[in-house]
């Protein structure tokens, strides 16, 4: 089995997110992280997982649907294909 090839890298900003996801059921921490290897690896990230946030200078949400539940984690990109996750909410 190959390693796929890494498009981009997610990094953190301070410890908003990590304070979020330790917080969270495990069944969502799953659905984050397969969420966060799509974007790593896709060259177009579908909108449903990764979208521009509409009047604003480059910030993105990362959204995540585990059942009925939707989680969003605010993003910006730094250095072209440098993903740096700022907070999140549900």
């Amino acid at each position: 089995m190959t390693k796929k090839q890494k498009r981009r890298t997610i990094i953190f900003y301070k410890d908003y997110f990590q304070e979020f996801f330790v917080k969270q059921r495990d069944k969502v921490k799953d659905k984050i992280i397969w969420t966060f290897d799509l974007i790593e690896e896709f060259q177009r990230v579908p909108e449903t997982y990764l979208k521009h946030i509409e009047n604003t200078d480059r910030l993105y949400e990362i959204r995540v649907q585990s059942g009925s539940d939707i989680f969003r984690i605010f993003c910006f990109f730094d250095e072209g294909q440098l993903v740096v996750l700022a907070n999140a909410f549900q």
